[in-house]
């Protein structure tokens, strides 16, 4: 079960995957189970950023620096994302200090 995040939770794409970008979306292989998954363009590029360890705020930052969105939104759109990701096995979490 993943743990609960916030705004310091400190996340990193998992080693046991692969990914590529396709016409500015990704697509992950989950080594694990051998399942495909794929991001939109915003999920994609949220995972660009997750190749290296970043808070969730940190990665809301970015969202709402290159997308019209606002902060609050942004956050809980990412942290379901997340939320998802860590289910599948695909990231890493680390609590906040």
């Amino acid at each position: 079960m993943p743990l609960p995040m916030d705004a310091d939770t400190r996340v990193v794409a998992a080693r046991d995957q692969v990914s590529v970008e396709v016409e500015g979306e990704a697509v992950i292989l989950s080594l694990a189970d051998g399942v495909y998954y794929g991001l939109d363009p915003v999920g994609a590029r949220v995972w660009t950023l997750l190749e290296q360890p970043r808070t969730v705020a940190e990665l809301r930052d970015a969202v709402v620096a290159e997308w019209e969105v606002d902060a609050p939104t942004a956050e809980r759109d990412l942290l379901a994302l997340l939320d998802a990701l860590a289910g599948r096995g695909l990231v890493e979490v680390q609590p906040a200090a």
